[in-house]
């Protein structure tokens, strides 16, 4: 049986819809990220600058934060990714990345949505 699956998804949070035949199960993951800081100073010569860190530390917890979406779609026959930002590239890339690029069938911009609107938009894919 096929198992599709339809992900929303920001920096902040994933709502993962997977229907597998007449049975659909929604999970929700949160990043625990907090908004990203852009400096806008000059060059900074120091390596271990305050900044870097910053970049660092939200860099990390975004690979984790993505490597746990990524043990929840594994398994899919087919993903479509949506989200209002850059996260849905960015998880995409890293997809790439661990040899699952195949799975994803589509990468849409959408803006915010409620669990319902993203369970609907999983199914419209399922059908399509």
């Amino acid at each position: 049986m096929d198992t599709h699956t339809g992900l929303w998804i920001d920096h902040r949070k994933a709502v993962i819809v997977i229907i597998k035949g007449e049975v659909e199960e929604i999970r929700t993951i949160t990043s625990g990220v907090g908004k990203h800081t852009r400096y806008k100073t000059g060059k900074s010569d120091e390596v271990g600058s305050a900044e870097d860190i910053v970049d660092r530390k939200f860099g990390n917890e975004l690979n984790s934060y993505y490597d746990e979406v990524i043990a929840v779609i594994r398994d899919a026959d087919a993903v479509r990714i949506f989200g209002p930002g850059e996260a849905k590239r960015e998880l995409e890339h890293r997809m790439e990345r661990a040899g699952l690029k195949k799975l994803v069938a589509a990468v849409e911009t959408v803006d915010k949505m409620t669990d319902r609107q993203i369970a609907a938009k999983a199914r419209d894919f399922l059908r399509s």
